[in-house]
């Protein structure tokens, strides 16, 4: 498994915890709640090694990848109920395979808008990451 000991997705924890909070392993990658919770439900999957680009890995690691992006977006939809989910796929800055899973709601923060990648203005409490992933585990 190809790691890097400079990245959050790869080493987890203090790294990992400047933005998001690891909720389970799944087939070949692992799902992540984003702390900036301004679109609630908002996650990330990562895939399971340090690759930058999808064209890096093998057509049956890109289908079970996007699999993993499938089961978290139905584990979202089924939890949050949004109107849409939108799907990121960035990486200049930190160049490991993820995608972010973004549920939009009609009545909520940028809907019809630009997307804001990191908008800086809900984040929670323990409890309330706590429920937050407890609800999507119970869905995936």
């Amino acid at each position: 498994m190809v790691k890097d000991n400079n990245c959050g997705y790869c080493v987890g924890g203090e790294p990992l915890a400047k933005f998001g909070i690891k909720i389970c392993d799944l087939e070949v990658s692992q799902l992540i709640l984003f702390k900036e919770q301004s679109h609630p439900g908002r996650c990330i999957v990562a895939y399971k090694d340090h690759v930058s680009e999808i064209v890096d890995i093998s057509d049956e690691e890109r289908n079970a990848f996007f699999a993993d992006v499938n089961r978290a977006a139905k584990a979202i939809h089924k939890a949050f109920n949004p109107d849409k989910v939108n799907y990121g796929a960035y990486g200049d800055t930190g160049c490991h395979l993820h995608m972010h899973l973004v549920p939009k709601y009609k009545d909520e923060f940028e809907w019809g808008g630009v997307f804001e990648m990191n908008p800086q203005k809900k984040f929670l409490t323990d409890e309330e990451y706590s429920e937050m992933i407890d609800k999507i585990k119970a869905c995936l």
